[in-house]
């Protein structure tokens, strides 16, 4: 039996060099940056500095 993937794309900007990337079982938002041989994944913050988190549905 597959194990189901925690993580979910849910954006693409440009040729997959930007998207944004879900934590199904948390909900909390990630951004991830690629340029060239070197990318980076970082959580999104709204204004007040806190994780953006989208409500999970199970």
């Amino acid at each position: 039996m597959a194990k189901e993937k925690r993580f979910e794309r849910v954006y693409t900007q440009g040729m997959g060099s930007m998207e944004i990337w879900v934590d199904k079982e948390t909900g909390v938002q990630y951004l991830y940056r690629q340029s060239g041989y070197a990318g980076g994944m970082t959580v999104l913050l709204d204004k007040d500095g806190k994780p953006v988190v989208t409500p999970v549905v199970k």
